[in-house]
């Protein structure tokens, strides 16, 4: 028997319940997996609350990130006792997830722990981390360099945002950071950035061209922020979009795009392949220092994820919340 965050749905809606299951009741995998921690992330929050459709099979154990120690594999590249973690592929949305104390998921899901993480530091960074590091991958890859001028990044003290802020000074770049948190300055500067803007200058409609100000842009919010970002990045530059926490709309013009170069890079974590994940975490271990961690992540219980999820949702939260799924 193990425990678990359950998510089912009958005519009267939706509800969550803490309880205990039987092994036999995880789903089809070569893998097994007994958890140690995971993580709530904004697409988690939307799953326990049910605002948005993130679920697309009921019963359902959310939970898009999990790590732990490999009990049982018919998996040619893992053994037991070995400890991996996940983040994405559909877990938590179409197939069981992290909210657990133990999982059952295909072995082409997961990668190693990087010997330079705990699996608490691990979760701490989770999806958000791992985006980040996606985003960042894809300006360097673009060709962006510290010395053509200044990052921003939105949303910055969000998971994703928090993490970009500290691979990007880790790298060498000067990074404004966006935040609707004028408290959460020192927060901030502490992670690296060097430079602190209020959200709302970017959150109105705005001219199609704005004055020329970042080398690139890391956007964890689109509609109205994402266009203004485009808007004032400098020609040539890029811009990486990876979130949807001001709307899904994309209400602009072609202008920064044909007149100033600008490229808009998608970032998907869910199904980016294997190579590009290990890339990621591979930036992680080597620029993320692992103390800035105890600064971003809020550890919580497993009981205590729904509340937190709408914690989450509210936008009342800072950094990430790591889940200790055993207690």
């Amino acid at each position: 028997m193990f425990s678990a965050l359950l998510i089912d749905k009958d005519d009267s809606g939706q509800r969550v319940t803490l309880t205990d299951l039987d092994e036999s009741a995880l789903p089809d995998g070569d893998v097994t997996i007994d958890l140690a921690w995971s993580t709530l992330n904004y697409k988690d929050a939307l799953a326990l609350t049910g605002k948005s459709p993130v679920v697309r099979t009921f019963p359902l154990v959310p939970g898009i990130d999990l790590a732990g120690t490999v009990t049982h594999s018919d998996h040619p590249d893992w053994s037991a006792g070995e400890e991996v973690l996940l983040n994405g592929w559909g877990v938590g949305e179409s197939h069981w997830g992290g909210l657990s104390q133990r999982a059952r998921v295909k072995g082409d899901w997961l990668i190693a722990l990087p010997k330079e993480f705990t699996v608490r530091q691990a979760m701490a960074i989770g999806t958000a981390g791992y985006t980040a590091s996606l985003c960042v991958e894809a300006l360097d890859s673009f060709g962006v360099r510290p010395a053509d001028g200044e990052i921003l990044v939105t949303g910055a003290t969000g998971g994703v945002g928090s993490v970009a802020v500290a691979l990007l000074a880790a790298a060498g770049f000067t990074v404004a950071a966006a935040t609707g948190k004028a408290s959460e300055a020192d927060y901030l500067t502490g992670l690296g950035a060097s430079a602190i803007l209020d959200r709302a200058e970017l959150a109105d409609r705005g001219k199609p061209l704005q004055k020329e100000r970042w080398a690139g842009v890391v956007d964890t919010a689109g509609s109205h922020t994402l266009v203004n970002a485009a808007a004032q990045t400098r020609y040539g530059g890029a811009v990486a979009a990876c979130g949807l926490a001001h709307g899904m709309d994309l209400p602009g013009t072609v202008a920064p795009f044909i007149l100033r170069g600008v490229t808009l890079l998608g970032i998907d974590s869910v199904m980016a392949p294997t190579p590009r994940r290990v890339r990621a975490w591979e930036r992680l271990a080597r620029d993320l220092d692992p103390t800035l961690l105890d600064t971003i992540a809020t550890e919580i219980s497993l009981g205590e994820a729904v509340a937190a999820a709408d914690r989450l949702i509210d936008g009342a939260v800072r950094g990430r919340y790591v889940v200790d799924v055993n207690r």
